[in-house]
C-alpha cells in the first residue's frame, strides 16, 4: 500500500519538472494538466503587487481554471515569484534576459514566495505561501557566460534563471529557507494538509 489513499491521483496544474519530481517523490500520483491562464496579465491586474500575493493568487488561478472541467477532482496549483529591489521577476526571455537577471542579482541577496493551493470543484481547499532568502555570490560575466553555456535552455525555465537542484548551486554562497520551498512547491505544509483531509496516510 502506498501513502496516498484519495480515491483519484492528484491533478497538477503546472509543467514543472521539479514540482512533479517532488510530489512523486513523496508517493503522490499526479495527472499533469497545465493551466491556460495569462500570468503577466494576472500579475499586472494584482491589486497590490506584493510578491507573496501575487504567488498566492497565480497558484489559486492555475488550480481554479484547471477544476473547472474536473468535477470531484483535487487539483493543485502552484507558482514562484522572485522578488528583489521593489521588482517582481519573472522566467527570462531568452539568454540575454538571464545573463541581465543573474548579473542584477549577483552578490545580493533575493526573496522567491513558493505559494501552493487546492481546489476542489469552485472552492479553495488549503492555501499556503512560504517565503525563502537567497544571497548570490559575486561573479564575474566570464562566470556567467560559462554558467549559461552549460545550462543552455534550462535557464529559461525557472523564475530565478537558475536551478538550485542542480548548476545553479554554484551561483550561491548563502541560503536561508526550506529546500523544496526554493525548488518551487512547500510540501511539508501541503502533506499536513493532506493528512488532515485523510488524503494520504497519518
Amino acid at each position: 500500500m502506498g501513502m496516498w489513499i484519495a480515491r483519484q491521483a492528484l491533478v497538477v496544474a503546472s509543467r514543472s519538472a521539479p514540482r512533479r519530481a517532488i510530489l512523486e517523490g513523496a508517493g503522490i500520483p499526479c495527472e499533469i494538466v497545465p493551466a491556460d491562464i495569462d500570468e503577466r496579465a494576472l500579475e499586472s491586474a494584482a491589486p497590490d503587487g506584493e510578491p507573496a500575493a501575487v504567488a498566492a493568487m497565480l497558484a489559486h488561478a492555475k488550480a481554479a481554471a484547471v477544476a473547472k472541467d474536473r468535477p470531484g477532482r483535487l487539483v493543485l496549483g502552484a507558482d514562484q515569484t522572485l522578488a528583489f529591489g521593489g521588482r517582481i521577476y519573472s522566467k527570462p526571455a531568452d539568454r540575454a534576459a538571464a545573463h541581465t537577471q543573474l548579473r542584477s542579482l549577483a552578490g545580493r541577496t533575493h526573496a522567491l514566495h513558493s505559494a501552493v493551493a487546492v481546489v476542489e470543484g469552485g472552492a479553495m481547499l488549503f492555501a499556503h505561501v512560504e517565503t525563502a532568502r537567497l544571497t548570490m555570490r559575486p561573479v564575474s560575466d566570464a562566470f556567467l557566460g560559462r554558467y549559461l553555456d552549460a545550462v543552455g535552455d534550462r535557464v529559461l525555465a525557472s523564475v530565478g534563471g537558475y536551478q538550485l537542484e542542480g548548476l545553479g548551486i554554484h551561483l550561491f554562497e548563502k541560503i536561508e529557507g526550506d529546500y523544496f520551498t526554493i525548488l518551487g512547491l512547500p510540501i511539508l505544509s501541503l502533506l499536513g494538509f493532506f493528512r488532515e483531509a485523510g488524503h494520504v496516510a497519518q
